[in-house]
């Protein structure tokens, strides 16, 4: 599968191959995208939220009344979950809400999400993400002339520093290294733009990783 390469400028330069394993799965499984979203969006989750137990719910302990012949429940504190100012019961409590999921799986999620951009034509195949000055509104002018709208960047090894600077202060543009591509930023923007060290790299990773399964 071959893709045509442009520049910033939107010059042609060349064409680029694509990896069918990776970038031409036909049958897209939302099933396992569901899941790697779900991952890693837990993994995010910071789990600090807490209420006060009952221990640690600071009152008197004096009995508030008898104990026999009022006509009402036995009472023994006022830090009882059902009395206001009392403790909640049942809580959220500190925890880590982070699970785990096989490689294979989350690997295998990689490639349906990089391939259903490819089906809907929203990858877009770039010389290099570089610029002279970090200036956004020459970026914002070469993007437009592109076609790329709402979209993530996907860089080589590394981000040039004033594309960086110039693309942060861009509604709906996200930029990352190739190391830090992942599923849920490819699905939350209507396209993706590679570069060609980012294809290369790509194909090094999935390539890694099965020489990985196969030892």
């Amino acid at each position: 599968m071959e893709l045509a390469v442009r520049t910033l400028d939107g010059k042609s330069a060349g064409k680029a191959e694509l990896d069918e394993a990776i970038f031409g799965i036909e049958e897209v499984r939302a099933d396992i995208l569901h899941r790697v979203v779900r991952w890693q969006l837990a993994r995010r989750q910071a789990g600090t939220h807490k209420t006060q137990s009952r221990s640690e719910v600071s009152r008197t302990t004096q009995k508030m009344y008898r104990q026999k012949g009022t006509g009402g429940a036995r009472h023994g504190a006022r830090n009882a979950p059902i009395f206001v100012g009392g403790s909640v019961a049942h809580g959220p409590r500190v925890r880590s809400h982070a699970h785990k999921l096989p490689k294979r799986i989350r690997r295998l999620a990689l490639a349906h999400a990089l391939s259903s951009k490819v089906q809907d034509e929203a990858l877009v195949v770039i010389d290099e993400a570089k610029l002279d000055s970090a200036k956004t509104k020459e970026l914002s002018a070469k993007l437009s002339g592109l076609g790329i709208g709402n979209a993530l960047i996907l860089s080589g090894a590394g981000v040039d520093e004033a594309f960086a600077r110039a693309a942060r202060n861009i509604p709906d543009v996200d930029v990352l290294p190739v190391a830090g591509l992942n599923v849920y930023d490819i699905l939350r923007r209507d396209q993706l733009v590679v570069t060609r060290d980012a294809l290369e790299a790509i194909r090094a990773r999935f390539s890694g990783a099965a020489s990985e399964e196969g030892n």
